[in-house]
C-alpha cells in the first residue's frame, strides 16, 4: 500500500499508508498532521497547505498547475522550487510513497 510520509520542520517523521487517488492535504487533515492548516479546504486559494516536496518524489506528482503556481506566490513561509500545495499533490497509481516537509508556519 502508498504511503505519504510527512516530515515536521524539527525532522519528525510519520508516514501513514493511503489508498491511490489520495491527496497529501486530506490525509494530514484527516490525522491531524500539524502544520497543514487548509483554510480553504483544498481548492487552491490559500497556500495554507504549502509543503517542500522531498527530491526523492519530484517524480511521483504533476508538474504546477497555473493556479498553484500563483497561490504559491502567497505562501508564508519562503516559496523554494520544490514548493507545492499539498491539496494539488495525490498519490498515483504505481507511486510508494510521496514524501513532503512541512514548513515553519503557514500564517
Amino acid at each position: 500500500m502508498p504511503k505519504i510520509t510527512y516530515v515536521q520542520p524539527g525532522g519528525e517523521r510519520r508516514s501513514i499508508e493511503v489508498a491511490p487517488g489520495a491527496t497529501v492535504m486530506l490525509t494530514a487533515v484527516a490525522n491531524g498532521i500539524p502544520g497543514i492548516v487548509a483554510e480553504c479546504g483544498g481548492s487552491a486559494m490559500c497556500a495554507t497547505c504549502h509543503v517542500y516536496l522531498d527530491e526523492a518524489s519530484q517524480d511521483a506528482v504533476g508538474p504546477v498547475s497555473e493556479v498553484e503556481n500563483e497561490m504559491l506566490e502567497s505562501a508564508a513561509s519562503g516559496r523554494r522550487e520544490n514548493s507545492r500545495l499539498s491539496c494539488q499533490l495525490s498519490v498515483q497509481p504505481g507511486v510508494d510513497e510521496i514524501i513532503v516537509h512541512i514548513p515553519s508556519h503557514q500564517v
